[in-house]
């Protein structure tokens, strides 16, 4: 008998193998992004295209197209050719995304850098891609971003714009910082980007003579993996990547011009530019930026006052949103669909968002840098039920499949393994480097993500994990997710947080880490007994400690290891020596 693939979504005849093919009646787009957007501005030139609230602009799709072309000019006018690495080190703002526009024009690779990071981290960004020119905040909270760049190249306070020399940043040769419409002290030896801009010109032919030698196979953008060991590893996505990504990512939505889409998470990483930016510039919708940086009050104070249909967010900013003492104040009628991911979304926290936020058709989105991100999403019919406990099916003219982590062997349905993609998605590679390239992607191209995960006979895919995070106690191997899951029903828990730590008898224990409702009280064995008789005891966590926030990345993932490292510390623990 022939394996069974679904072709459909979901799948019409149950799958016999857990092994799902997306929908191809919609075609690739095989354009640049300079090329779709400008056909959308074409189309619909006065319509508007972005908000950024906290800077208090708006753009219509011609003017953004406008700035954008000017920006463009500007680049090359600093003798940037195609392929040249571009670097952006900033918060969410209009100057964002016209850098993602500006750069994909005329074929410059968009280098994205984590705006958390650090002097070694942003050394180590730079000279790992050659970036040639970096586009930076001048600061943010207590980042001083223009102190750490100086502190690597105390060079520059004689150097000029375009031509400076640093000995440890030795491909970067113009830094510039954007200021509001020439505001702020001048920076030796750094440019203005309101003064860059200027230098542009929008009709500038030269911009239309590169765009027209681009192909949708080029490389436009690179971001750095947030690794758990190791150096961060630059995974370089084509137009073709993340233009057809965001394309089928808003007609998961059903976005249309009519749409409002509110876009809280960072720009930096795929969330913002491409679930955000790039489904909505793909679909004639308009962007909305609350702030520069996540604050749930201005989140709802702008869904409310621009009339928002859509939100993105991970669970942890839809919890603080839903928690925020002033929620009732705000009218979130307007609101429809967005986004959930980044994480596993609890089942609870899902209800509430549909009940509470009116977002009636959230999907919720399954993805990795390296795949553009999205391989699942559900849509906004999906039922409910299968909403809150998975992530959806494949995306079109894509192939999932759930393999055996061992032997590599495609698991039956409802059988866990790894989730492994290939497709258009699958990323351009990590940016010089071959050997981490081939370790990822396998020689039938299939992107092998680490991520533990189920797909029923319907196609729907659930990630109970990530292989690394699967606790294995006595014997017996344990998710994780699934205890987070029977926790968060406890009416005092309003996050929750399970890892394994080292033991002597059974290998691992589990530990959980439990955050308590504001006007909530818990103690150890209130939670001991409501997990008494209802899951398996060897599923109890050993360890219980309550906290007032989990240690995560500035995108809301949970970093798991570093929970267990703490509870290492905190209890004295060693690993424990596997045969």
């Amino acid at each position: 008998m022939s394996d069974a693939i679904s072709a459909a979504l979901p799948a019409t005849v149950p799958l016999q193998r857990s092994h799902a093919q997306g929908a191809t009646g919609v075609p690739l787009i095989e354009q640049t992004i300079g090329a779709f957007f400008d056909a959308m501005v074409a189309r619909q030139p006065d319509h508007e295209a972005l908000v950024s609230v906290h800077q208090g602009r708006r753009y219509s799709y011609r003017a953004l197209q406008a700035d954008a072309h000017r920006l463009a000019s500007a680049l090359l006018a600093q003798g940037l050719q195609a392929g040249d690495r571009v670097g952006i080190w900033s918060h969410n703002n209009a100057e964002w995304v016209l850098m993602q526009l500006a750069t994909a024009q005329v074929g410059l690779v968009l280098v994205n850098i984590n705006p958390a990071y650090r002097t070694s981290e942003v050394e180590y960004a730079l000279n790992k891609v050659g970036c040639k020119l970096l586009v930076t905040m001048a600061r943010f909270k207590t980042s001083d971003y223009l102190g750490m760049l100086r502190e690597l190249a105390p060079e520059w306070a004689h150097g000029q714009p375009g031509a400076l020399e640093a000995q440890q940043l030795p491909h970067l040769k113009t830094v510039v910082w954007i200021d509001e419409a020439g505001q702020g002290a001048e920076e030796p030896g750094l440019m203005r980007f309101s003064d860059l801009l200027a230098q542009g010109d929008a009709a500038d032919p030269r911009v239309a003579q590169v765009a027209a030698t681009l192909q949708a196979s080029d490389p436009i953008n690179i971001q750095f993996t947030s690794g758990t060991t190791g150096f961060p590893k630059g995974a370089t996505l084509t137009h073709r990547n993340i233009l057809n990504n965001g394309f089928f990512i808003g007609e998961c939505m059903k976005l249309t011009k009519a749409d409002r889409l509110c876009i809280p998470v960072p720009l930096y990483h795929c969330f913002g530019m491409v679930l955000g930016n790039l489904a909505c510039f793909t679909h004639g919708a308009t962007i909305v930026y609350p702030n520069d940086g996540f604050d749930p009050l201005t989140v709802l104070q702008t869904v409310q006052d621009e009339r928002c249909t859509g939100l993105h967010g991970v669970p942890t900013m839809f919890i603080a949103e839903l928690d925020h003492p002033r929620f009732k104040e705000f009218d979130l009628s307007t609101l429809r669909t967005g986004i959930m991911a980044g994480s596993p979304c609890p089942t609870a926290v899902m209800q509430r968002v549909v009940s509470d936020m009116h977002l009636s058709e959230i999907t919720i989105a399954y993805g990795m840098t390296e795949t553009s991100p999205v391989s699942c999403q559900s849509s906004t019919d999906t039922p409910l039920d299968r909403r809150v406990s998975t992530v959806g099916t494949v995306q079109p003219h894509l192939e999932v499949k759930i393999v055996h982590p061992d032997s590599g062997e495609v698991v039956a349905p409802g059988q866990s393994g790894e989730l492994c993609t290939r497709g258009y998605s699958v990323m351009h590679g990590y940016w010089d480097d071959p050997a981490k390239t081939a370790e990822a992607i396998d020689a039938e191209g299939w992107m092998h993500t680490g991520d533990l995960a189920t797909m029923d006979a319907e196609g729907y895919v659930n990630i109970v994990g990530r292989i690394k995070d699967m606790v294995i106690r006595g014997g017996e191997n344990i998710y994780p997710r699934e205890i987070e899951e029977f926790l968060y029903r406890h009416p005092a828990v309003q996050d929750v947080q399970v890892v394994g730590v080292p033991d002597a008898k059974y290998g691992e224990e589990l530990c959980a880490w439990v955050i308590v409702k504001p006007g909530q009280a818990l103690d150890e064995d209130t939670v001991r007994a409501f997990c008494k008789g209802q899951i398996a005891h060897y599923k109890v966590p050993r360890y219980i400690r309550f906290v007032d926030a989990f240690p995560m990345t500035v995108t809301g993932k949970i970093q798991k290891f570093k929970i267990r490292d703490a509870m290492k510390d905190q209890l004295g623990l060693a690993e424990q020596k596997t045969a």
